[in-house]
């Protein structure tokens, strides 16, 4: 957890980089990404010098070689801002160093580094950002990953590809619902900072630490666990970190286009999705790889997304995926196709409609969670939707707190009588679906009048496979008498003539 002398250290870091020209947050929160780097790096050597001085031998596979040592965190932090500015821009300094790091295929840490380019303009800026950065304690991975995520939220504008940050409080709800264990493979197709992936291996710490211990757990959890695709360089170079400081330094990163060709391997290749793909609107059709039309044929991104996790997944696997309203009652053929195709060849379990200010000040855009698992040969029974009324934030573009936030999973699954947040709630209903299916039951109109309730499939199908939530609910109707219009008439007769003694005498007054 952040503390408020954390918050105001990071502030400042991100104040120093305004204040010094640069402005771009996504170009500010990159450099960063690369500082933090070239620290863990220095930490790194360091841990592999230790082991060496403790064994009595040489160093295994040195970061840095003597040559280099200059290049280190702890070598360039003190010295004056010319000289380090200096060691960061010379052909064989500290930026090159990482560039070449990254052509490396044994680097797992580092090959999503070859591209990385030096913006800080000044030498008066490096040394006051590296100073600032030095001062922050991140000597813990909860630490490490706290501070990341709180230099992630200060990128306050959408990208130029429909990407935009998906509410750490809404991934953490998604995640503790789906519950990955160490049995799964977790991908996020649209991977963007990772943070579906971060967040799921958190989940994990929390619940399995035990069997976390155990070597083979330990090495699929490092290495093998967590997957994501994503063709921004920028955005894969920030997951990455993103990954590396919360203690995943193996995470499977794949920079390709998830819709294209390129991303054909993607087959039965996961036991578990968690994404808030991207809703950009129409690719091009020569650059969709052609294995998606055949599950839908459309060009629009978030349609294709849902087809792709369907191929990705292998039989059995669920997701749960952020989806845009559309998706739930568009009317054309494709949208229909791809509705039809998860209720009735997969089993779709549940749709978690959101408000509209959950995405602001980034979007305003009407979004819903889609949970179903592929089977490949139905198992759609019920569908259960639930009207998510409150996420804990106002839902203006400032997004103030409402509620105490959850820093915890099981702060998230004990607080399950929450009136300002319904991320409880829909939780604890998850967890207990059956006994509120049966409670339902009970209900006038099976509770379709309430904000949670479920359909059946063969009612889905005769709408043409609509999962809106609006198309099934049952609106109460409230008589409501009114007066005779004669007697209305009499009662503004009434107040006229009041009005007309009030007014002379108000005349009177004045004389």
């Amino acid at each position: 957890m952040l503390t408020g002398e954390l918050r105001s250290q990071i502030d400042k870091v991100w104040d120093t980089f305004w204040s010094g020209g640069l402005a771009n947050p996504l170009l500010v929160m990159e450099q960063i990404t690369y500082l933090l780097f070239i620290k863990r790096l220095d930490e790194i050597q360091t841990l592999k010098e230790k082991k060496a001085n403790d064994l009595g031998k040489p160093i295994e596979e040195p970061v840095f070689t003597k040559k280099q040592y200059e290049l280190r965190w702890s070598k360039f932090k003190d010295k004056d801002a010319e000289t380090m500015y200096q060691l960061f821009t010379k052909d064989e300094g500290v930026f090159a160093f990482i560039r070449s790091l990254g052509s490396k295929s044994n680097s797992t840490f580092s090959r999503y580094m070859k591209g990385a380019t030096f913006m800080i303009p000044t030498p008066r800026l490096l040394s006051l950002v590296v100073d600032l950065l030095n001062k922050i304690d991140m000597s813990n991975r909860d630490t490490k990953g706290d501070v990341y995520e709180y230099l992630l939220s200060k990128i306050a504008s959408a990208g130029q590809n429909g990407q935009f940050r998906t509410p750490r409080h809404i991934i953490k709800l998604m995640v503790a619902m789906m519950e990955p264990s160490l049995d799964d493979i977790v991908c996020d197709p649209s991977a963007g900072s990772c943070g579906f992936l971060v967040t799921a291996s958190e989940y994990v710490r929390e619940k399995q630490t035990k069997d976390l211990l155990k070597t083979e757990n330990k090495r699929h959890f490092e290495n093998k666990m967590f997957m994501g695709m994503e063709f921004d360089p920028t955005m894969l170079r920030i997951g990455a970190m993103n990954m590396m400081l919360h203690g995943i330094e193996g995470v499977q990163l794949k920079d390709v286009d998830a819709l294209s060709q390129a991303n054909a391997g993607f087959f039965d290749a996961c036991t578990l999705v968690l994404a808030n793909p991207p809703f950009k609107g129409s690719l091009d059709e020569d650059v969709i790889y052609a294995e998606l039309t055949k599950t839908v044929k459309t060009k629009k991104t978030e349609l294709l997304f849902l087809a792709l996790m369907l191929r990705g997944l292998k039989s059995g696997g669920r997701a749960a995926v952020i989806v845009p309203d559309g998706v739930l009652f568009g009317s054309n053929k494709a949208n229909v196709d791809l509705r039809k195709e998860i209720v009735e060849r997969h089993h779709l379990q549940a749709v978690i409609s959101m408000p509209s200010g959950v995405f602001r000040p980034y979007a305003g855009v009407s979004t819903a969670i889609l949970i179903f698992t592929k089977t490949g040969n139905g198992g759609t029974k019920d569908v259960w939707f639930y009207e998510m009324k409150t996420d804990g934030y106002s839902l203006d573009d400032k997004r103030t707190p409402q509620a105490p936030e959850f820093e915890t999973f099981k702060q998230l699954e004990d607080n399950t009588e929450m009136n300002d947040t319904d991320l409880p709630h829909i939780l604890h209903i998850w967890k207990n679906l059956k006994a509120h299916h049966k409670m339902l039951d009970k209900l006038p109109e099976k509770g379709r009048n309430t904000k949670s309730f479920f359909v059946t499939k063969d009612e889905i199908a005769q709408n043409r496979y609509d999962l809106s939530m609006n198309r099934y609910r049952v609106i109460d109707h409230v008589e409501v008498k009114y007066d005779k219009p004669t007697n209305i008439i009499k009662a503004i007769r009434k107040l006229d003539e009041q009005r007309s003694k009030e007014l002379l005498q108000l005349e009177l007054l004045l004389k």
